[in-house]
């Protein structure tokens, strides 16, 4: 697999945080990416802000507290305003400072944590909102260059040995511990690199959806370097 510029039929790009939010999904086209060249210096804030954990949520008030150049200023203040649109439009912001994520080894055979393809599902309408600042950038996978797990023979049958109950109840099965949520690349897809400053806007899967959700997956990490991402 390699990474390419982005599929015209899948992605849209756009040039305001307006047109990010108000342009409709349809057909294929399940990504939207706000696209920009941002000014400052985030590894400066990344390298001042204290990791507690493997992930720690970075509140306004940390970045207040950070003494930073001009450049810290200014990366500092796109992070505030992004933070200050997505909650305007009701949306609920989360700023990460990423050493890793914790991987799944329940069942080997099939991992569901976040380095796995997967799309998101939710009960009501919404979107998935992305944005990395520093660090390896986040990936998505067109729709037709991947297979839901659940289908691939050899998966669905150790999956049926896990469940050992009736068929009728299986499919609920999947859903309930969201293996049904999980793709895997075809052979020689391409993948596609969502890159560093873009605030993406991603298709979820719910009620009213009139796309395909977007497959995503978070990226593995560069040893000793850290995410800076924001999303909800």
């Amino acid at each position: 697999m390699k990474n390419i510029s982005l599929p015209e039929n899948q992605t849209y790009c756009v040039a305001s945080f307006e047109d990010l939010v108000s342009t409709p999904f349809h057909g294929e086209m399940n990504a939207i990416s706000w696209t920009r060249e941002l000014r400052g210096d985030f590894s400066e804030i990344v390298h001042k802000l204290e990791l507690k954990e493997n992930i720690t949520v970075v509140s306004q008030e940390n970045l207040f507290e950070l003494e930073l150049t001009k450049e810290g200023q200014l990366a500092r203040e796109i992070l505030l305003n992004d933070m200050k649109l997505l909650k305007a439009h009701g949306a609920s912001p989360t700023l990460n400072l990423i050493k890793y994520y914790e991987m799944d080894d329940t069942y080997p055979f099939f991992p569901t944590d976040v380095y796995s393809f997967h799309v998101d599902r939710s009960p009501i309408p919404t979107d998935t909102f992305l944005c990395t600042y520093y660090g390896e950038a986040s990936e998505i996978l067109q729709n037709s260059q991947a297979e839901q797990k659940v289908l691939v023979p050899e998966i669905r049958e150790q999956l049926k040995k896990l469940f050992q109950g009736s068929d009728e109840k299986f499919e609920s099965f999947l859903s309930e511990h969201f293996f049904d949520l999980h793709y895997q690349a075809k052979t020689n897809a391409n993948l596609i690199n969502l890159g560093i400053g873009h605030l993406w806007r991603l298709a979820v899967d719910h009620p009213e959806s009139k796309t395909l959700p977007c497959i995503h997956r978070a990226p593995k990490e560069k040893t000793g370097e850290k995410r800076l991402l924001l999303i909800c």
